[in-house]
């Protein structure tokens, strides 16, 4: 697979990220069963560990029924898998909910992170 120059950017971004940076975790909410959450692991699973972007946000699995008791604090309820969630410090930073493919959540990943670490796009006014 070719690294985009976003993802190299977003690898440099990392690298140069201080160690004093809070603390982010991919959550990903999954169900049995679900076949977006199966393809997700055929996919992504096996590389996301890595990549910059599991280095910047390790995975964390939450099963869809253990949502309340995870530790983590959702803005809203987890309704459909997969979703993934990007924690900081423990609290919603931001979602995406389902699947759409890898090179659709690579991008979007890597927005998250960006805004996140300060490096996504201005909010538009």
């Amino acid at each position: 697979m070719l690294l985009s120059l976003r993802r190299i950017g977003m690898a440099l971004a990392l690298v140069a990220a201080t160690p004093a940076a809070a603390e982010l975790n991919l959550v990903m909410v999954w169900r049995e069963g679900c076949v977006y959450c199966a393809a997700w692991d055929k996919a992504i699973a096996p590389t996301y560990p890595k990549t910059p972007e599991g280095a910047a946000a390790p995975l964390v699995r939450v099963n869809i029924r253990e949502t309340a008791t995870s530790g983590f604090a959702f803005a809203t309820p987890v309704v459909l898998t997969p979703t993934f969630v990007l924690m900081e410090d423990g609290a919603e930073a931001g979602r995406i909910e389902g699947y759409p493919g890898e090179d659709f959540f690579w991008g979007l990943l890597d927005q998250m992170i960006g805004k996140v670490q300060g490096d996504g796009p201005a909010p538009s006014e």
